[in-house]
Parts: C-alpha cells; sequence; structure tokens
C-alpha cells in the first residue's frame, strides 16, 4: 500500500531505468517452449521451479520466465487485436544474413507460424519478420 501524502526524497528527473531484467510468459507447455528457445536460438536454461511450475532461458541478455498455465483446457489465447498486454517481443539478431537464416530455418518447422518473412522495417534500413512460436506468443526478430 502507498502513502500518497508523502513526497518522494529523489528528484524523479534522476530515476531511470536500465533495460528488462526478465520478460515473463504464459504459456501452455513450458518444456515445449523452453525447447524452441535452447534449440532454435541457442538460448540456455538458467533455472526452473518445477513445482510453480517455471523454466528459466536465457541467450546471456534476455532472460525469459516461462510460467506453465495451470488450466490448458480452458485456456484463453492471446488476441492482438482485442487483448490488453503484451502484443508481442522482438529480439535483435546479428544482421540480414542471421535473419534470413533463422526464417528459412523457422520454415521447417511445424510448430511455428511464419507471418510474416523478412522484409524492411519502414524506411529504417533494417529488416524483421514475425513468427508464431510455441507456446502461442508472437516473436518479432530484428536484423541489428
Amino acid at each position: 500500500m502507498c502513502n500518497k501524502n508523502v513526497s518522494a526524497s529523489t528528484d524523479s528527473k534522476t530515476l531511470t531505468t536500465s533495460g528488462i531484467h526478465h520478460l515473463g510468459l504464459n504459456v501452455p507447455n513450458i518444456k515445449q517452449t523452453a525447447a524452441f528457445f535452447i534449440e532454435q536460438l541457442h538460448f540456455s536454461q538458467v533455472g526452473e521451479k518445477p513445482d510453480y511450475p517455471a523454466i528459466f532461458v536465457s541467450d546471456g541478455t534476455v532472460m525469459l520466465t516461462l510460467w506453465q498455465v495451470k488450466d490448458v483446457a480452458n485456456m484463453v489465447s492471446f488476441d492482438r487485436t482485442q487483448n490488453v498486454g503484451l502484443h508481442h517481443f522482438a529480439l535483435k539478431v546479428d544482421g540480414v544474413a542471421a535473419l534470413n537464416k533463422l526464417h528459412e530455418q523457422f520454415c521447417s518447422l511445424d510448430n511455428v507460424e511464419i507471418e510474416f518473412a523478412p522484409e524492411p522495417l519502414g524506411d529504417l534500413p533494417i529488416q524483421h519478420m514475425m513468427c508464431l512460436i510455441p507456446g502461442g506468443i508472437r516473436l518479432e526478430l530484428i536484423s541489428a
């Protein structure tokens, strides 16, 4: 609970954040989603809470917390045009060649749906692609 009558002692102009610590995603099958990140994007499993259950994976920069949906039979899938919250998340890849290689790799997978292939990102000198990965998560990949 916050006491609304107490003023902050720190000047709010000096406060800042320094990036995402982790991103938590609810998924219907944490093992399948973790395997996608580990096998396809070379993340490492950095932790696990079997009693929750949750699996933590990281690429050394970004950590993802994958939480198991409790009642998969009654879960509601995300609709990017109707739901409030995470629309998608984007990961950087090392250049257009890496992006094209991942596109080719993902096209061979039955559990990944390519929303659009690598294409220019507006007027920027970079490319991106969007896909739906195991767990029903929209993932954008952007060439850096």
